[in-house]
């Protein structure tokens, strides 16, 4: 189905940013099956479930990466190229890079992501604690191509992508990221990022679907963000929560479930929910070393470096730029 977000923007007086929410919101209810993008959950509610998220002691990415990290960062520093502009794709908390900047002898730094005021705040906090770094945040959505700040054009470039984000797009959409990013950075680039690995599954699974229920609110804070950005009148207590390992794509999915028949509208359109119906929200791709491997080469990379920890949970690989 083709939607047309400028004229439903005009309709209901959306922005710019708002506007392409709505058209997204309504492709994806009008899919079979139904779906919304994971990069819609980051509101500021969101974001703060997150971060919740991130030290339950079922949820081992974030403080393994963390481990990893402080472990071998002088060995990345060893590396990386120095006075290097290090740009991290799709900028959060900055407890990872500041890492790095303790480690490595970065020239300039530049936070891309798509909340503006969000990068200020955290370029501001980077400016004190680190004087002499030079910071340039930007405006962009880093899945898309962007200009780089003309300030740092002539440096040699780092890229930093953390987290295991690269494990919520598809195949497919991963190998464009990379190969986008590539671009971006340019010849004889560099690129640190994290990988989440295959595992035992019931770690996977109690991972998302921690006995606290944050997991559960952060993905069902989806729909209190369409209700309150785009008029939807989503009732959250219809719908439960549910992730599941999908072993045949090695990916963990999480899902909103219709709890019984029901009708939602949304900017005025109505979207009918069968009992069990899901939507799916997010896609959680995990890797063996051999398979990110091959997706690094086939989008113009070549891993360089890889480290893990000690119970092979999670990567973190330092990338060339393929000639």
């Amino acid at each position: 189905m083709t939607v047309h977000a400028p004229a439903l923007a005009k309709a209901h007086h959306l922005d710019e940013q708002t506007s392409a929410f709505a058209g997204d919101v309504i492709e994806g209810l009008s899919q079979h099956p139904k779906r919304l993008s994971p990069k819609y959950f980051y509101d500021a509610a969101g974001s703060e479930l997150f971060e919740q998220i991130t030290v339950l002691p079922e949820y081992y990415p974030t403080r393994t990466e963390l481990g990893i990290l402080r472990e071998r960062a002088g060995e990345i520093g060893s590396i990386v190229p120095r006075g290097a502009a290090l740009v991290e794709f799709g900028a959060g908390a900055t407890t990872k890079v500041r890492l790095l900047l303790a480690q490595c002898a970065f020239g300039a730094y530049v936070p891309v992501d798509i909340s503006g005021d969000f990068l200020k705040a955290q370029a501001d906090a980077l400016r004190r604690d680190f004087p002499d770094l030079d910071v340039y945040p930007v405006t962009a959505d880093f899945t898309a191509p962007f200009d780089l700040p003309a300030a740092v054009r002539g440096m040699p470039k780092v890229g930093f992508f953390p987290g295991s984000t690269l494990g919520n797009f598809e195949p497919h959409e991963a190998s464009a990221f990379m190969r986008s990013a590539r671009e971006i950075l340019g010849q004889g680039a560099q690129m640190v990022i994290g990988v989440d690995l295959e595992k035992d599954e019931r770690v996977l699974y109690d991972a998302y679907n921690d006995a606290a229920g944050v997991t559960a609110r952060f993905n069902l804070n989806v729909m209190v963000r369409i209700n309150r950005e785009l008029g939807g009148n989503f009732d959250i207590s219809r719908f439960t929560h549910r992730s599941i390992y999908n072993r045949e794509r090695h990916r963990i999915e999480m899902h909103l479930i219709s709890r019984k028949a029901q009708t939602v509208r949304v900017l005025g359109r109505s979207f009918t929910f069968r009992p069990g119906e899901t939507i799916h929200t997010e896609s959680s791709y995990k890797y063996s070393l051999d398979r990110f491997a091959a997706l690094a080469r086939g989008s113009g990379w070549t891993v360089r470096q890889s480290w893990t920890d000690p119970a092979r949970m999670f990567s973190v690989h330092v990338l060339v730029a393929s000639d």
